[in-house]
């Protein structure tokens, strides 16, 4: 926080809270490290994680050491700190639900499980990544604090005994001490909002009964999987990733780096739509309704408003990125320049197209694509039959080629489609295209190896080409497809671990972590092979690339066990979920 050093930490160990418009990072000494405010992509009101001001810390007085763990279905944390002392406190929180897009609560629950519990609490939200500072301080006469940061309104409960610190560079933190005797337990409730009266917190009772309430509804048993607790926590995670609006971000931060002084630096609070495809198939075999629903609308929506041009990211109202800006800010260790936005919204990556229909069609197997999403079916496969034949940046966002997982990926959304589309001459339409379209990478991608090729005019393997044969592209015994099985576990895998690529002559894990989504690809991979035993290896290995929490990001560094890139990803998330219901012998009734 701005007023205390707050070192950061290595990712493994944040915990998020989230509640669909905006998420918060919590590290283990109780701080909230990051949170934007009022939605994903705005600036942010905590940002030490980027070297930027703002922090919200709730931290024993002793020596102790931390642990933590989700609430089951929800993404209600606990940190868990055991003091030299003998003390066992805990700090139960999240954000309370149902969200509002004008306003955030964030409840905060101090419990003094064993022995006496004294912590310190600072507040100190900083809008604008730590330019505008807390001001115009007022403690009324019911112990609740008010204030402005800029021009959002904050009010903030549970802190009557606190005191201002102007102790920093710029504005106040408020500062309060508690001691706890064993068994007892005290309230915060922090509000930041865009007008006055919402400002005001809420009953922390009720807040808490609505918040357990809303998790119950949005996260299902989810009986039919292996791992269900990973399984449910991937829900609760996608959930909270979802706006109201039914998008759901990539990520839930920015500039965090997939590699220390490389300079890469992306900002992925937006929403791809390759990636709410993912988990909106994730989510139809999970029997998750609510989630395909939400990433039918979104997706359905942008190819209603954009037609064949439209782009792969938006942000969660459904606009284009705003221009890319250079912050001034240190930013996470590693990062040599901190940059808000992202310019894939330039980019045309033809396989959005494939994977809507793919999307599409798991809807409608479930009886739930409506004529809308039937209209915006028809604009996806025009999209690909107008432009099947433009270079694109596929999956991986790279410079324009005749990428073969973008081609092959359209065949098997065609497929898909065609398969649950009502009789008539646009089915057999779409399958003519989709032969066609495979027809020309067998005849072009092909390597002299047998395997699938990344494009004409690149020779590697790539770890995406195990993506169609899983969509349907192919059948799971085309020879090409078993070629590239093999390769990809041959050449791209490390201690369990899938490569995206070899992006030149360097060893496995020198140019870039490995990729958690492929690991899971390849036990999707196995377990359409038959091969239960591999397809089990392959996802209990990558689902425990984590810390405490249980979040898993883009990357994970196999040397050093880290995670690396933002966090928490959201398409791995949905290939965990995939892959936990693929591999249960009991699938969902109606999958």
């Amino acid at each position: 926080m701005s007023a205390i050093r707050v070192e950061p930490h290595a990712l493994r160990d944040y915990a998020l809270l989230a509640d669909g418009e905006r998420g918060v990072l919590v590290g283990p000494r109780g701080d909230y490290v990051w949170m934007c405010f009022p939605r994903w992509h705005d600036d942010a009101v905590f940002a030490s994680l980027i070297g930027g001001g703002g922090g919200y810390g709730v931290t024993p007085l002793e020596r102790c050491v931390w642990g933590g763990y989700y609430e089951q279905g929800s993404l209600i944390w606990r940190s868990r700190w055991v003091t030299t002392g003998g003390s066992s406190i805990e700090c139960r929180e999240a954000l309370a639900l149902p969200a509002r897009a004008d306003r955030v609560v964030a409840l905060r629950r101090v419990i003094a499980q064993h022995g006496r519990a004294r912590v310190e609490v600072v507040l100190d939200p900083r809008g604008r990544f730590g330019r505008d500072s807390l001001g115009r301080l007022r403690l009324d006469d019911s112990g609740c604090w008010s204030g402005r940061i800029g021009s959002l309104y904050v009010g903030w409960s549970g802190g009557a005994g606190a005191t201002t610190d102007s102790g920093g560079r710029r504005g106040n933190a408020l500062r309060v001490e508690l001691d706890l005797a064993e068994g007892e337990h005290h309230d915060f409730a922090l509000a930041i909002a865009l007008g006055r009266d919402a400002a005001r917190p809420p009953d922390p009772g009720e807040a808490w009964a609505e918040t357990e309430a809303g998790w119950r509804d949005r996260v299902p048993e989810l009986t039919a999987t292996v791992g269900r607790r990973d399984a449910r926590h991937a829900c609760a995670v996608l959930s909270g990733l979802t706006s109201t609006t039914g998008g759901m971000v990539a990520a839930a931060t920015m500039s965090l780096p997939e590699r220390a002084r490389e300079g890469r630096n992306f900002d992925y609070r937006y929403v791809w739509i390759r990636d709410q495809c993912y988990a909106g198939q994730a989510a139809a075999k999970a029997g998750q309704w609510a989630l395909l629903d939400t990433a039918v609308g979104f997706v359905g929506a942008a190819l209603r408003e954009d037609g064949t041009r439209m782009r792969p990211v938006y942000t969660v109202a459904g606009d284009r990125l705003p221009p890319q800006r250079r912050l001034d800010l240190p930013g996470y260790p590693g990062v040599e320049e901190v940059v808000a936005g992202n310019r894939a919204d330039e980019q045309f990556q033809l396989d959005v197209f494939g994977e809507a229909l793919l999307l599409f069609a798991a809807a409608a197997a479930h009886g739930r694509l409506d004529p809308d999403g039937w209209r915006a079916a028809e604009i996806a496969a025009a999209a690909i039959e107008a432009r099947r034949h433009e270079p694109d940046a596929g999956i991986w966002e790279l410079e324009p080629d005749e990428w073969t997982h973008s081609r092959l990926i359209c065949a098997a959304g065609l497929r898909a489609i065609s398969g649950c589309a009502p009789g008539g001459e646009t089915p057999a339409r779409w399958l003519a295209l989709a032969d066609s379209i495979t027809a020309a990478a067998a005849a072009r991608a092909v390597h002299p190896s047998g395997r699938w090729q990344r494009s004409p005019a690149d020779g590697r393997v790539d770890a995406a080409l195990l993506l169609p044969a899983i969509r349907g592209a192919l059948p799971p015994d085309d020879p090409r497809s078993l070629a590239t099985l093999r390769a990809i576990e041959g050449e791209l895998t490390e201690d369990g671990y899938v490569y995206r690529y070899r992006p030149d002559a360097r060893q496995l894990g020198q140019a870039e972590g490995a990729f958690l989504l492929c690991g899971f690809l390849l036990s999707l991979a196995y377990e359409q092979q038959g091969n239960r035993v591999a397809a089990a290896r392959w996802f209990e290995r990558n689902r425990a690339a984590c810390g405490p929490p249980a979040l898993l990001a883009e990357e994970f560094d196999v040397m050093q066990r880290q995670l690396r890139g933002n966090l928490p990803q959201a398409f791995v998330h949905a290939l965990l979920l995939e892959c936990a219901v693929a591999q249960s012998p009991r699938q969902p009734a109606d999958a």
